[in-house]
């Protein structure tokens, strides 16, 4: 006989409440854990498709190690330092860009920078409040991940969870859905697909979106010689998950770079505009709808409180979880919604129940 529904309630809501505070004390040592299982998740896919070509399971998972530890060095030796020197170098460079749109505004628009002007006094303060908290902001990610021993295990440890997690991910998931209680077990099946799905569609998706248009903006920007190209690429990249945000932030940074760089020089002004134009035509026709699909059900305002409040409450772990259970919750409110709309509550005395 299954449990009256107020017990069912207790229960879960007890082993939810658990979860939040497991989380919270102990986000910092979760970290590994939870990027290495998110690394495996978005690599099984890749795992099953070598499977099906012949290989085994343990055959597939070591191809995929090699190939990750070649791409990660090439990454560490080539562009991760040039990366770094980049944006610190565009942090220090901030306070002279602003006093370079101050002097071309004075010069273009005297009326507009009079001594005393909010816009000239504003001007004047932005580069080097971007100086300020950049290199605090830098100093803020440096520190906030821990020792040199930390790091070392970070870096040790997380390819150890994946490579375990990938060559028994199967197996995991079929000794999860034994344990589900046989009650419910069809509805939490049906659940977990869809939000597996949903999941897949973002993660996998719009992972791949962005690392496709963040290299190709930065390799683009780098190779017509824009300052900075390649920390403009990279975060234009990074912000494509919200719709035209990437595009927006991306393209104002760079043509406002170049508009100081190639000043007069209007041939390279307009390749950068192309640049991003050409990227977001291949991102809304190709890209997105070959990659990510229109059934993702994640909308952006959703994944962004998701974000904060998540990231608010466990900090960067909170972050990383932000997303899965950000579609979860979405899959969960759908599925309520659904429920609510058949039931008497909703329906009233004037329906009859539907046969």
């Amino acid at each position: 006989m299954a449990l009256p529904v107020q017990d069912q309630l207790k229960y879960w809501g007890l082993a939810a409440a658990v979860f939040a505070v497991v989380l919270w004390f102990l986000g910092d040592v979760l970290l590994p854990f939870v990027l290495g299982g998110a690394i495996a998740y978005c690599l099984d896919p890749v795992a099953d498709w070598l499977e099906r070509r012949g290989l085994s399971r343990g055959l597939s998972v070591g191809l995929i190690t090699v190939v990750t530890i070649i791409v990660f060095v090439i990454m560490a030796l080539a562009v991760i330092p040039l990366l770094i020197q980049q944006s610190i170098q565009l942090v220090n460079f901030a306070p002279q860009l602003f006093r370079d749109l101050q002097a071309f505004l004075s010069e273009r628009f005297p009326s507009l920078m009079v001594e005393d002007s909010i816009i000239r006094q504003s001007l004047g303060s932005i580069g080097e409040t971007i100086r300020e908290r950049g290199g605090q902001l830098l100093q803020t990610v440096l520190s906030s991940v821990g020792s040199l021993l930390n790091v070392v295990l970070l870096f040790v440890i997380v390819p150890v969870v994946a490579v375990y997690l990938l060559v028994d991910w199967d197996r995991t998931v079929a000794q999860i859905d034994e344990m589900l209680p046989r009650d419910h077990a069809p509805v939490i099946r049906r659940l977990a697909g869809e939000v597996d799905a949903v999941l897949s569609g973002f993660i996998r998706g719009m992972g791949s979106v962005c690392l496709i248009l963040g290299t190709y903006y930065a390799l683009a920007l780098w190779g017509i010689g824009l300052q900075f190209g390649l920390v403009v690429g990279v975060i234009a990249g990074i912000l494509t998950f919200i719709p035209y945000v990437g595009a927006i932030v991306g393209g104002a940074l760079a043509i406002g770079l170049a508009l100081f760089q190639f000043w007069g020089d209007w041939l390279w002004i307009v390749v950068v505009w192309a640049i991003f134009q050409s990227g977001q035509f291949v991102e809304g026709n190709i890209l997105t709808p070959k990659l990510v699909g229109n059934s993702v059900g994640l909308h952006p305002v959703w994944l962004l409180l998701a974000l904060s409040v998540f990231g608010s409450l466990f900090g960067f772990v909170g972050m990383l979880v932000a997303v899965p259970l950000a579609a979860a919750l979405g899959v969960v409110a759908r599925f309520a919604a659904a429920q609510y709309k058949d039931s008497r509550l909703y329906r009233g005395l004037s329906e009859r129940d539907t046969p």
